[in-house]
């Protein structure tokens, strides 16, 4: 009779992509970035005065065409591209990280490591926003058919006031979250890796998604600090964005680095 050797479990394995962070780590990040906001303030501010001006632009733009409609998804999938238009804030909390001279063509002419690697990103955050915004106007149409659009002031009431208007609510409030949850996980590390580090876009996306993935919990209270800055900002006619925006990027800076050089 032959005896089989018994078989021992296997030996358990470390995730690398695990992190000791904490619940208050986000107020961490944004206490960060509001030192660094404080460190030569003129860039951050003209920072946020550029974005603040290309926003402005855009929506008057969307609606001196007619294109109205499409100002609600656009403004969600302003948070999806984001991530690429901070890199020079990132650039900046770099340099003042490491000690570095700090001067306007450093903020706004930035040379990352990955070289053309992160325009290949903001490509593709570009035409995830595109897809969301497609995506938008067809479950409107699902809903209301031919229906024109009414206006901003009344799209409130057929939205609030109707039971269509309340089930296309739901029906696009889940397929935005999947887009922000899949764009949130992409990029929330992937363009400071590529800033900082000589790597590819896609092993910096993937990082980035195993990164909010393993750390859900954190990331996900760093996801609610974002959104609700970003609707402060949209709330204040987006004058916010001069401050809001520059600190956020800053604050994303050390929310990279705080998953990139701690051990698990």
């Amino acid at each position: 009779m032959i005896t089989l050797p018994s078989v021992a479990p296997p030996l358990p394995t470390q995730n690398r992509w695990a992190r000791p962070l904490k619940s208050e780590d986000p107020v961490k990040w944004l206490a960060q970035g509001w030192r660094d906001y404080q460190t030569r303030p003129a860039l951050s501010v003209a920072y946020g005065v550029v974005v603040f001006l290309i926003s402005v632009a855009l929506v008057g733009g969307l609606i001196a065409l007619g294109r109205d409609y499409i100002l609600f998804p656009v403004f969600a999938g302003f948070m999806v591209v984001g991530p690429i238009l901070a890199v020079g804030l990132y650039e900046k909390s770099r340099r003042i990280e490491a000690g570095l001279p700090l001067s306007w063509r450093n903020v706004f002419f930035v040379r990352p490591r990955s070289g053309g690697q992160i325009l290949f990103t903001g490509v593709l955050l570009c035409l995830l926003m595109m897809v969301w915004v497609r995506a938008a106007v067809i479950i409107y149409a699902l809903f209301f058919g031919l229906l024109p659009f009414p206006g901003l002031n009344h799209i409130a009431p057929m939205l609030f006031t109707t039971g269509v208007g309340w089930a296309m609510l739901i029906v696009g409030t889940a397929v935005g979250g999947l887009f922000a949850a899949f764009s949130f996980a992409i990029s929330a590390f992937s363009i400071p890796m590529l800033l900082n580090e000589r790597t590819d876009a896609l092993t910096a996306m993937g990082s980035s998604m195993a990164l909010v993935w393993t750390n859900l919990r954190v990331l996900l209270i760093w996801a609610a600090v974002v959104l609700a800055l970003f609707l402060l900002s949209l709330v204040t006619g987006m004058l916010g964005l001069i401050v809001i925006f520059p600190l956020l990027g800053h604050a994303t800076w050390h929310a990279y680095r705080a998953v990139q050089t701690v051990e698990p």
